[in-house]
């Protein structure tokens, strides 16, 4: 089958599948953002998904997502950062990217902040905070990501990331993301999230993101209150490698 149509082919899957879970769970598909995650994918398969409407995607690598954007430029997508970010190539996702989903310290947002003061002031760089969701994380305070979990803050101490990242002008708050624990009950661990982004709003009214849910959970994720999906391999199938 012709790469365009296999592409097309499972975009309408997807969407259908999508709307039988909202209405099951009384939620509008118009409010969800389905972010086609790309990574190790070429930049073939990025142009063939935005001529079939596709405006966000993800990458999880800082070079990988530098190298893609400046391929696809003109193309007006949305790039999102997901992956596990060093200080050390926050430059290079600052000026690529539109959207990172895994802040998750402090030492990163002041990177961060300081590589996208060159950005347009109309256009600062969208975070959302990687909160972890293991059960048996230290709830103690913002110390990083443990190399033994999934990744992301401990959730008390998501109100000093959240204020360190509103008080950055070349930054914006869009809300939290997180991934289910190996393992564990998917929708359990998003209805944590959901509480969390609640909290968030509370605080920041404008903070409504909720990024949750790949290609094996995403009906948990949409059940949940998730508003934007991390989906890769329900559209473009394996990867094809892995670095």
């Amino acid at each position: 089958m012709e790469r365009s149509e296999q592409l097309r082919g499972r975009l309408r899957q997807l969407n259908i599948h999508i709307e039988q879970v909202c209405a099951q769970s009384d939620r509008d598909p118009r409010d969800l953002t389905v972010v086609v995650v790309t990574k190790t994918w070429p930049a073939s398969d990025i142009r063939r998904l935005a001529d079939l409407g596709v405006v966000d995607v993800g990458e999880n690598k800082a070079q990988e997502l530098a190298s893609k954007a400046a391929e696809c430029e003109g193309l007006n997508l949305r790039w999102h950062f997901i992956g596990q970010l060093q200080t050390n190539k926050a430059a290079i996702v600052a000026r690529a990217a539109d959207c990172v989903h895994s802040v998750d310290r402090a030492r990163l947002v002041t990177a961060l902040a300081k590589s996208a003061v060159d950005r347009p002031p109309e256009r600062p760089l969208d975070c959302l905070i990687q909160v972890s969701l293991d059960t048996d994380q230290d709830s103690g305070s913002d110390c990083g990501p443990d190399p033994s979990h999934r990744g992301g803050i401990a959730a008390a101490g998501c109100d000093d990331l959240a204020s360190l990242i509103a008080a950055q002008p070349s930054l914006r708050l869009r809300g939290v993301m997180g991934v289910a624990p190996v393992g564990a009950d998917a929708f359990l661990a998003f209805t944590r999230l959901k509480q969390l982004s609640d909290h968030v709003v509370s605080t920041y009214p404008d903070a409504t993101w909720m990024s949750a849910g790949m290609s094996g959970d995403l009906d948990d994720a949409i059940r949940a209150g998730a508003t934007h999906l991390r989906v890769g391999s329900a559209i473009l199938g394996d990867r094809p490698y892995l670095r």
